[in-house]
């Protein structure tokens, strides 16, 4: 999917998020991305075969 050089991550891979967002939707809270991976302000994923990543906020640090 990705025609830009250097090109993104793969939506299987680790890094995926650091892929080119080719539509964004901030009002309804997600972008789409140049591998297929579909992101959500939540953290949140679903990958292109259908697979959803689960919401993955950091957890602040006690002090």
């Amino acid at each position: 999917m990705c025609s830009h050089q250097p090109p993104c991550p793969p939506a299987d891979s680790p890094d995926r998020e650091a892929a080119r967002t080719v539509a964004s939707h901030p009002e309804q809270g997600w972008s789409l991305l140049c591998n297929g991976a579909v992101v959500f302000d939540d953290t949140g994923e679903i990958l292109p075969d259908g697979r959803t990543v689960e919401p993955h906020r950091p957890v602040p640090a006690l002090v």
